[in-house]
This record gives C-alpha cells, structure tokens and sequence, in this order.
C-alpha cells in the first residue's frame, strides 16, 4: 500500500493507493517541495509527519483512508504487517504509528 501525497495543487491531497496490499508501505510524493512542504501536507490531512527522510504515518489514519476499499480479511493482514514492522523496528513504541521511506516523484 502507498500513502500518496499530491503536492502539485494549492491544497495537497493525501489518499491511499492499493490498501489491500499490506506486503509493502511506503509514501509516495508527487510534486515539487521539501521535506516540510510533505510534514505540512501529512499533518494537515491528520495523517502523520516526518522525522528526518521518513514519514511517520498513523496507523488510525491508514484504517481511516482504507475504508471501504478493502475486504473482510483485510484488518487481519493489517495487523499482520503491523507485527512485522514492529519486528523491524518500523513502528513506534506505543504501537500508533509506522514508519515509511518516502518516495519522491
């Protein structure tokens, strides 16, 4: 799944491409702007921020753009790649966010 972040208009857009796949997560950024312009843009749609080159992305917000695009078995596989990233340290200790290599395009 990627959070997709569309700096090119006025009012950046936040949403949700390919929520069934919980293989992969990543932002993707489309559009010129910095690090803050992406932080501005995460925040504004309550979805995250950034720390250092990575997002840190709730997981609230991602069960919040995947509504109602995504199967009955979905929250399972969710919670599955939640697991893994907790394993490889890419989620915060409280369990809320996780962290994603972002992608600039």
């Amino acid at each position: 799944m990627h959070v997709t972040v569309d700096l090119r208009s006025a009012s950046p857009t936040v949403f949700l491409v390919e929520p069934s796949d919980c293989r992969s997560f990543d932002v993707v950024v489309h559009g010129s702007g910095d690090d803050e312009a992406l932080d501005q843009a995460l925040a504004g749609a309550s979805v995250g921020w950034t720390e250092g080159t990575d997002a840190l992305v709730t997981v609230a917000a991602v069960r919040r753009l995947a509504a109602g695009s995504v199967g009955e078995g979905w929250e399972s596989d969710l919670r599955a790649m939640l697991d893994y990233a907790r394993s490889r340290g890419w989620l915060t200790e409280d369990g809320q966010s996780i962290r994603a290599h972002v992608e600039w395009q």
